[in-house]
């Protein structure tokens, strides 16, 4: 799956600060998503955090032919 770098892009002019006890709207804003949705930004942040290009990066295979 080709993440599209459009829909993830990060807005670094803005920052919020917030207490860890105020009530968040996260869960309403995922809940407001499609499951397609949900399950792409989920990737996106597989793919982050693990450093991971699915293009790229793949278990090479390798043929022996052995005689006997």
């Amino acid at each position: 799956m080709k993440m599209d770098e459009k829909i993830f892009k990060l807005d670094k002019s803005f920052v919020s600060v917030a207490s860890l006890d105020d009530e968040s709207d996260e869960k309403s804003y995922w809940l407001s998503k499609t499951p397609e949705e949900r399950l792409m930004a989920l990737e996106y942040l597989r793919q982050v955090a693990y450093n991971y290009e699915p293009d790229t990066e793949r278990l090479q295979r390798v043929f022996a032919i052995i005689e006997f």
